[in-house]
Order: structure tokens, then sequence, then C-alpha cells
């Protein structure tokens, strides 16, 4: 069925399409992972029952898409034996301790307390359920630092040698870990999945508030992710820019590509290109519609900066312009789409409407999953403009594969795309099923609540757009 393939272009779709459906469910859990922490922080010190409500809400949503979250990423490891076996030897001194270092640091955190977390509340106390809902935050946040810690090194190599046998062996740990790209992946993408998570929740709040604008943890739910919008998004932008520079310095083809730029400005300041059609075979990015200077300030901060062109590099080293060049503006659009959303609703905080507009509510429920869309657009962005390497300058894909034919890989992709979607299909459905379900309140099943804030009583039963519940 398969006869006539290419088993290396196989082999990287089927493990593109894995770490696609594997991406999203971390992305989601290391910032729903910290609102939770959040949430029960503010239940504990101000002793509003809201605050339990909505945590109580989604923490059950968080134990589903951190199943899936772990199955998904367990399939990955599979692959680099199986498809990319010379990879994993040459690569193996160096990234294998650090995917261990996870286990032992994120993997041991989780798996200690998430049982605590999600069924110990009535036994352990509300401190030390407090802490294991933090250790469990700080666990997703030490995953993500080991897997951006090997990736990063896959982009830029540092503080390794090769031994006789051709495999990439580390000189020094330190260099290794703290590579040249680290820190600004690990910003943002941490920042990317507290936004995207923020989005999600904001959402969800925000259809239920369609439903009943009187819902006091959809309301919570509502306003804390949009605070989270006006705050981080303004930052991820700066984050972002800091990136691009990074990657300017260290993997300028893919810079070149992402902008659809194939001359080097060497004599004039280079336009930002908006919009185009890169076309790898006429070297040139057709149909431009472009903005004088703004490329140099904005790729070197200089008006008359010079940036290299494709045409710059060996033809065989070009990333796929035609793809990232796209995948990089949905993300950058979507970035500022969500600070446009968390400007709106500073407008709508100052004027005391925030839980009154029905088009901002609109708006976030059809932002909810735009998080998940720029993260897979950053993604494939990132890796892709990696290419023709695994490892960037040392090591190209085509060197890395498996000495296996295509049917057999061809095989196994197939069996991924069904199991996939009906695994992960089911488990997204239940996940929109619990999202469905509005919220309401746990307060009698929470034992040792705190003192409550006095004088709050709960808020009548209320039907659809506010209208008292005659049931009530």
């Amino acid at each position: 069925m398969f006869d006539g393939y290419d088993p290396v272009n196989l082999a990287r779709f089927q493990f593109a399409f894995t770490v696609s459906a594997h991406i999203v469910f971390p992305a989601f859990t290391i910032g729903l992972a910290a609102y939770l922490a959040v949430l029960e922080g503010l239940w504990l010190s101000t002793g509003k029952p809201v605050y339990m409500d909505t945590f109580k809400y989604w923490v059950k949503i968080f134990a589903v898409v951190f199943g899936m979250g772990v199955v998904s990423g367990i399939v990955m490891s599979y692959q680099f034996g199986t498809n990319w076996s010379v990879f994993s030897d040459r690569t193996g001194p160096v990234l294998g301790p650090l995917m261990g270092y996870e286990v032992l640091t994120a993997f041991f955190l989780e798996a200690g307390f998430l049982g605590i977390m999600l069924f110990g509340q009535k036994k352990v106390g509300n401190g030390l359920h407090f802490f294991a809902t933090c250790v469990v935050a700080l666990g997703t946040l030490f995953s993500a630092f080991w897997i951006l810690s090997a990736n990063s090194w896959m982009h830029t190599p540092a503080g390794y040698g090769v031994n006789a046998d051709g495999q990439f062996v580390p000189n020094d740990w330190w260099a290794v870990i703290f590579n040249p790209s680290f820190p600004y992946r690990l910003v943002h993408m941490v920042l990317a999945a507290f936004l995207t998570t923020a989005f999600v929740v904001g959402g969800v709040g925000a259809f239920h508030l369609l439903q009943n604008r009187y819902n006091a943890s959809a309301r919570t739910m509502f306003s804390m992710a949009l605070w989270m919008a006006t705050l981080v998004a303004p930052v991820q932008i700066f984050a972002g820019d800091a990136h691009g520079l990074n990657t300017l310095e260290y993997q300028p083809a893919k810079v070149a590509a992402m902008e659809g730029h194939f001359e080097t400005n060497a004599d004039h300041p280079m336009p930002l290109t908006l919009f185009g059609v890169p076309d790898m075979q006429a070297a040139k990015t057709k149909y431009a519609v472009e903005i004088p200077y703004l490329g140099s300030l904005i790729l070197t901060h200089s008006l008359d900066g010079v940036v290299k062109g494709l045409k710059a590099f060996p033809r065989d080293e070009w990333p796929d312009s035609t793809v990232i060049f796209w995948t990089f503006r949905v993300m950058v659009g979507i970035g500022f789409a969500m600070l446009g959303l968390g400007l709106w609703s500073l407008w709508k905080r100052f004027r005391g409407t925030l839980y009154e507009s029905d088009w901002l509510q609109r708006a976030m429920i059809l932002m909810s999953p735009a998080g998940f869309v720029a993260v897979l657009c950053g993604w494939v962005t990132t890796e892709m403009g990696r290419q023709p390497y695994t490892v960037y300058g040392l090591l190209r894909t085509a060197e890395s594969h498996s000495p296996i034919g295509a049917p057999a890989v061809g095989a196994s992709l197939v069996a991924f795309v069904v199991v996939y979607f009906l695994l992960f299909g089911a488990g997204t459905f239940y996940i929109l099923r619990l999202m469905g379900r509005a919220p309401s309140p746990y307060e009698a099943d929470t034992p040792h609540q705190p003192t409550r804030t006095a004088g709050i009583t709960p808020a009548p039963s209320l039907g659809r757009r506010g209208a008292a519940d005659p049931a009530a």
C-alpha cells in the first residue's frame, strides 16, 4: 500500500501527528494546574466558597486531561526506537539523561501527589491538600523544563563532544541544559500554556454566563481568565520578540523562511511581508504585501539592519517556507487577538459592564480554542524551521531514520491515526461534556472549610439570562 513512498517523510508525518495530538494536553495541564493552585490558595486565604466551587469544577477536567496527556506522550518514546533509531543512538548520551531527569522530577512529583490532590482533601486537611496541589503544578513545570531543554539542545546544541562511534556526548551539563535557545523557548512555551488555559477557562465561563449572568463560578472564571489575557498577552509578545532575536542569531535560515525572505537586504532596509505566497522553486514570495523598513526594525531593532535571505544558504538547507510562513503568522495573529480581547475586557471593567457584555462573552467563546491553535502553529514553525536537520547543523533528518521500509512505517501510521481519533476523540468529547455542565456549589462536599467572609450569602437559583427560577 505504501510502496514507493519515502519512509523518512512517513516517519516525520507520524511523529508530527502524535506530537500534535500530545502537545495540546500538556499545554492545558501546565496552565490548569497553576490555576487550581491559585484557586485553592484564594479559598484558604479569603474563605469565599466560590473559589473552592470553581476548583472542584476544574479538578475533574484536569484529571481527564492529565491522563490523556500521559497516554499520548508514552507513544512518542517508542517511535524514537522504531522510526528514529540512528537519531536515538547518536544523541542518546545527551538526550537520554535529560528525559530521565524529567521522570525523576516531574513524574515522581506528579505521581506522588496527584492522588492526594484528587481524592485526599477529606483525609489530609486543607494545608497538606494545598501543598499537594502546588507540588502537582510544580511537577508540570519541571516536565516542561526538561522536555524543552532537550528540544532546545536539538536546535542550539552546546556543551557536547563527539566520540569515536559518532555519538554526541556531554562535556558540560550546564551548557547542555541551558543551551542558547532554552531560556527563551521555556518562557515562551510556559506563557503560551498559561494563555491557552486562560482562554479555555474564560470561554467556559462565558458560555455559562450567557445562560446565567449571576453564576458566581462562571463570573470568577471569566474575570480571572481575562485578567490573565490582559496581563500576560503583552508579556508573551515581548518574550516572542526576544525569542525571535535569539533565533535570528542561531538559526537565521529559519527566520528567513518564516518571513518568506529570499534576498539579503544588503543595500536597503528589509520590509515586513504581511502576506504573500512563498514559491520555493522560483525562490521568491509572490503577491507580497509589504510594509517598508518594518522587517529590519522588528528583526534587528534597527531601521537599516541586514537580514540574510534564504539564498545566502545552501539550497539543500532551506526550511520549507510555504508552510512555516503561514503557521508563524497564524501564531502571531492569535497573540495580538488575545491582547485585543484583554484590552477590550479592561475597558469593560472600567465601565463596570464586564459581565453584561454579550459580545465580549461570545468573542471569548470563539477564542477559547485559539491557544491550542497558536501552540500547534508555533510548534510546526519551530520544528519544520529546523529542517533538514534533527540536530541543527550536525545531524540531518535523512541520516537519523531507522533502516525500515515505507510499508512498515505507513501501516503503523494508519494504526496511530485510527486509534488516536477513537481514543482521544472520545476523551475530548467527555471533556466537552464536563465543560458544558454549569458550575454549582460544592460546599457541603468540602471538609474543614475556612471561616467564610461575613455577609456572603448564596445567590438565588437563576434561570436563563438571570431570570428568577420559580422552582427556587
